[in-house]
């Protein structure tokens, strides 16, 4: 289990830089550059020149990612070349913000989901299957900003009970901004839900066809026993690499939604970042979600060991 630990970990780490550099990299192709944003278009070239110098931009690539780097692996992604601020910090609050969202989210979705899996799994063909897989079915074909600006429209303009857009800062207390978090949580559970939800059915019927779930009724077993102690925990197998990517999703900041909403997260942060050209700030949000992306899935793993008890025996026969 070490072994296995400590080579995921280290493929984390290959990952994490691999995807800061392609970032830095792609930066460095687009046209212009941080310094002409800043500016403007009418800025004369010597004035341009003179920033560059500034900001530290006319040295070679090489170096300047070199150094972001170093400072990374501390926790220190630098200074915003558009602010001046340190990254690390508003980093941090956004991704509170973006949590927010993420833990609500995470417990409406995956609860309802493995329910509703279940359910239509048992059901199979049955009309509970039909409601539930045809539901699932518009979930995944309706793009979440579109459920998000007909959540706007019907629970913020014609039934005005929920603020349409969030107007505090990403420094707002955490009580300040639990309003907002209601419509970006229902937003996303619709369409996070849909797809844990149609994994989670087809788990059910291939393992409520399986042998050990034969053998566990004819011992006599009740159909709620039978379920939850035997024939759901090899269900949730093949939906923890589900859960986990969309988790991952979620906490790296779903960019779309929190710009309907406005919410200060991380998503409307990428998006700043990417229009101002900001560097540290774009490359300080890639490490972040590839690491959350990646210990999601690691995690992921874990889970399918403890459920899985061969999975750890397989592991140890390896080594």
């Amino acid at each position: 289990m070490i072994v296995y630990i400590s080579r995921r970990l280290l493929s984390a780490v290959v990952t994490v830089l691999l995807a800061s550099v392609i970032v830095f990299a792609a930066v460095q192709l687009l046209p212009g550059d941080v310094a002409t944003q800043v500016l403007g278009q009418d800025a004369t070239p010597d004035a341009v020149a003179a920033l560059r110098e500034q900001m530290g931009l006319n040295r070679p690539a090489v170096l300047r990612f070199l150094e972001w780097i170093t400072g990374a692996v501390r926790g220190d992604f630098g200074v915003s070349l558009v602010s001046g601020e340190p990254v690390s910090a508003t980093l941090w609050l956004h991704l509170r913000n973006t949590i927010l969202i993420a833990v609500a989210t995470i417990a409406v979705a995956v609860t309802s989901s493995i329910v509703l899996g279940v359910v239509a799994g048992l059901y199979r063909d049955r009309w509970p299957d039909t409601v539930i897989s045809t539901l699932t079915l518009i979930g995944m074909s309706v793009p979440e900003f579109v459920v998000a600006t007909l959540l706007v429209l019907a629970l913020s303009i014609t039934v005005p009970v929920l603020p349409a857009v969030v107007l505090d800062e990403a420094s707002a207390p955490v009580a300040d901004l639990l309003p907002a978090v209601v419509l970006p949580t229902i937003a996303l559970s619709v369409v996070m839900t849909a797809y844990i939800v149609r994994m989670t059915r087809t788990s059910v019927i291939d393992v409520m066809e399986s042998e050990f779930v034969t053998t566990a009724r004819l011992k006599g077993l009740g159909t709620g026993r039978v379920v939850v102690r035997h024939a759901l925990p090899s269900a949730l197998l093949p939906t923890l690499n589900v859960i986990a990517m969309n988790v991952a999703w979620l906490v790296g900041g779903v960019a779309v939604v929190e710009n309907v909403f406005n919410y200060p997260g991380v998503g409307r942060m990428l998006l700043e970042a990417v229009h101002n050209r900001d560097l540290p700030v774009l490359q300080a949000i890639a490490v972040v979600s590839a690491t959350v992306y990646v210990l999601c899935n690691l995690a992921a793993d874990l889970g399918a060991m403890a459920l899985n008890p061969r999975l750890r025996t397989g592991e140890r026969s390896a080594r």
